[in-house]
């Protein structure tokens, strides 16, 4: 208990403590009176976000529709490739294809932007040269899910099954032995011995991309044009981006009566502020408890051999 007692604080000062603030979602912040003596006002922050429900349940849709997406394809991409790699098609290059997978890791999405541009650019893109044709795709709606659906694959599938392989490296070579003599096949062998092993691996791959979706904006700001496709995350960062701009301009105003007028505006930027960090972190919070019984589970597995 005594050894615990340090992590315990520091978890408690700078975890949970800090948590308190987010009551500043539902209040009209003044920054004379504080946190708690500032006037509460109910559920009005949420709605000032959601004042454009059309625009708003539409980028949900397509934040929902990106995470199935990504995640439930990724998935399958991401087991098939890491097998292929460890049983059979690839082992002998094994080193290397792991090297080379993991590459587009590390290649950042300012860099993605000008690859992806060289390819489906109308007047100088690789794919209409090559078929001869001036296809837009930069102002087709149609054509981006498709696209941002294999950027992301491209990006992520090498170094998610990278992470299966080191699971699927630790099943006992007796196991395979023993379902070859009892006549088990290749789908039996992946349905009974695979999957049971790499579904706590699953789960928690399933939550890092649950969080990183959520959160994601950057391919929407360096890729896309098309608002209609926009996911709920944009329009989050502009708000935060207006709540910052809000607040700049209190403090730089000159007069008492401007000076008044924006820092009631900066209030509830604050607050705004507040409420969307609840509205970025609430699903999560509900999605967390039902992987939780895997999530420890899928760090830990294939951590320690022996």
């Amino acid at each position: 208990v005594v050894m615990a007692l340090p992590a315990f604080l520091v978890l408690l000062f700078f975890a949970y403590i800090p948590m308190g603030d987010l009551v500043m979602a539902f209040k009209s912040y003044d920054y004379t009176k504080g946190i708690w003596g500032s006037p509460w006002n109910g559920i009005d922050n949420f709605k000032f976000l959601i004042a454009s429900k059309s625009t708003f349940l539409s980028m949900t849709k397509n934040t929902l529709f990106y995470y199935v997406i990504f995640t439930g394809l990724g998935t399958v991409l991401n087991v098939v490739l890491a097998i292929a790699i460890d049983q059979c098609v690839f082992k002998k290059c094994a080193k290397t294809m792991q090297t080379v997978m993991i590459i587009p890791v590390f290649i950042s999405y300012a860099a993605v932007q000008f690859i992806v541009y060289a390819f489906i650019s109308t007047d100088t893109g690789i794919l209409n040269n090559l078929f001869n044709a001036r296809v837009r795709y930069y102002t087709t709606a149609s054509y981006w899910p498709v696209i941002l659906t294999i950027v992301k694959m491209w990006n992520s599938v090498g170094y998610g099954s990278v992470l299966y392989m080191s699971v699927l490296a630790g099943i006992d070579s007796s196991l395979y032995e023993a379902a070859e003599i009892d006549g088990a096949g290749t789908i039996k062998v992946f349905l009974k011995i695979m999957i049971p092993v790499i579904k706590p691996i699953m789960a928690t791959v399933a939550i890092f991309s649950a969080v990183n979706q959520w959160n994601a904006f950057q391919d929407t700001l360096l890729l896309m044009t098309d608002t209609k496709l926009y996911p709920l995350q944009f329009i989050l960062y502009q708000y935060l981006n207006q709540a910052s701009s809000l607040k700049a301009l209190a403090n730089s105003s000159a007069s008492s009566g401007a000076m008044a007028a924006a820092s009631a505006t900066a209030q509830t930027a604050t607050s705004v502020r507040m409420t969307v960090t609840i509205l970025v972190v609430a699903p999560i919070m509900f999605v967390y408890p039902i992987f939780q019984r895997y999530f420890v589970k899928g760090i830990m597995v294939g951590a320690v051999k022996g």
